[in-house]
């Protein structure tokens, strides 16, 4: 089972979804590039306590996290 987890102010939502079942991975890649266009950054872990930024969908990925787009001034 993998999971996408998304960030914003009020939290984190949770979305898990089964990489083998073709219309949960769909589901799954159009919230990534829903939430990528919206300016989202998409980072998975690639060891501990480090990540990397995903540009594209990565089906294997066990856990992405999504991170709002930082306002300051």
């Amino acid at each position: 089972m993998a999971i996408q987890i998304v960030m914003d102010r009020t939290g984190d939502s949770r979305h898990p979804f089964n990489p083998g079942d073709a219309q949960e991975l769909a589901k799954a890649e159009q919230r990534f590039y829903e939430l990528t266009s919206a300016g989202f950054t998409a980072a998975v872990r690639t060891g501990p306590g480090q990540t990397s930024q995903l540009r594209s969908f990565d089906p294997h990925a066990e856990e992405t996290v999504f991170f709002p787009r930082l306002v300051g001034g």
